[in-house]
């Protein structure tokens, strides 16, 4: 082994004993054995029978929590779960240490072919964002619409408070930031995530803000939380130089689902002005922006973006009564926060002064 090579992460089978995962008051959780992986996959009881299914994949760091708030909103809608990719959540590490965007993108793909649930609507936030871009181009089969929050697509201009979450990549900055980090307490780290992801860290509640510290302090016992991350991120890294049909813009040009593109106008991860490229990368999009969100705007603001979804199902055929997505409590939130969300349709022109404003934006990409 090279200098530069991370160590193997432990067995499955050797890992330490840590804290239960948090479940949510209607949520479930199940353990899937599948060649190579064993995935913790969060669902919620549909609403009624015969639902159409949807699947979660979260970004780096992140698990199937993050779509919590946003699955108990569509559970009249769709049939919902959330999976916890390799190596995060509850998820133990793969079995060939891969983290690649490939192999996490091949984890999904097992995991919707093994449990015949496919097609699905299939929602993808940052890192995961970037896999399920993956998965809808060479699977198209498995995919009804799409839908990215702030999906991690290449930047030729990366955002200077992006840096530090790239540089988890280079061989020995984990090393150096855990010795230097190691007398941070969980809440310090919380808070410190809490800033670089929302846009406005005070939408956080108490109860959010206590949960993520415990969630915190289970992972930090985990003996591969940060190889996970530093594969991850490294993985996403290389997946950014890939070049021909392999390139992740390549292959949004391949996306054939309806795809729902929602931007945070304060993400401090993906940059604002990349969501004019990826509509028009997706032939048949639809962009959703929100000038007061973070990276993670399903749980800053999940009414909102159940709205936009249930629009997107309404346009595409795929809902009856999509107008009642997300309940009265998606209407008074857009009308609180963002004005008519969605209820314009502006051409390409009118978009950039209408996302330098108040409320969302919303634009039409169709073939």
């Amino acid at each position: 082994m090279s200098s530069t090579e991370l160590p193997s992460a432990p067995a499955a089978n050797v890992l330490p004993k840590v804290a239960t995962v948090r479940v949510a008051e209607g949520e479930r959780l199940r353990s899937v054995g599948l060649p190579g992986i064993t995935l913790t996959v969060r669902s919620r009881p549909p609403a009624r029978e015969g639902l159409p299914p949807a699947l979660y994949v979260h970004g780096l760091g992140g698990s199937s929590q993050n779509w919590s708030a946003l699955m108990e909103l569509l559970e009249g809608e769709v049939d919902c779960e959330a999976v916890d990719l390799p190596g995060f959540g509850d998820s133990p590490p793969p079995d060939d240490g891969n983290y690649s965007i490939t192999a996490h993108a091949r984890a999904v793909i097992r995991y919707l072919d093994a449990s015949g649930r496919g097609p699905v609507h299939l929602f993808g936030n940052s890192l995961g964002g970037a896999v399920t871009t993956r998965v809808a181009a060479v699977r198209p089969d498995l995919v009804r619409t799409l839908t990215l929050v702030s999906p991690a697509l290449p930047e030729l201009r990366v955002q200077r408070s992006a840096v530090p979450t790239a540089l988890l990549s280079v061989p020995g900055v984990t090393s150096l930031f855990t010795w230097v980090t190691k007398q941070w307490s969980a809440e310090q780290r919380v808070s410190g995530v809490m800033h670089l992801c929302y846009g406005d860290p005070g939408r956080v509640t108490p109860e959010g803000f206590s949960n993520a510290v415990q969630e915190m302090e289970r992972r930090l016992q985990l003996p591969y939380f940060w190889d996970a991350m530093t594969r991850s991120a490294r993985g996403l890294v290389n997946a950014y130089t890939l070049g021909g049909q392999h390139a992740l813009w390549r292959q949004a040009e391949r996306v054939l689902a309806p795809t729902l593109l929602i931007y945070g106008g304060r993400d401090q991860l993906v940059g604002y002005r990349m969501r004019s490229k990826a509509a028009r990368a997706f032939r048949d999009s639809r962009l959703v922006s929100l000038p007061e969100a973070g990276h993670v705007a399903m749980m800053e603001y999940p009414e909102l973006v159940a709205r936009a979804f249930g629009e997107l199902l309404a346009e595409t055929g795929e809902s009856e009564d999509a107008e009642g997505v997300g309940g009265e409590a998606a209407g008074d939130a857009s009308s609180r926060t963002a004005g008519e969300a969605g209820a314009a349709r502006r051409s390409a022109g009118e978009a950039g002064a209408a996302a330098s404003g108040e409320g969302t934006m919303t634009e039409n990409s169709g073939s």
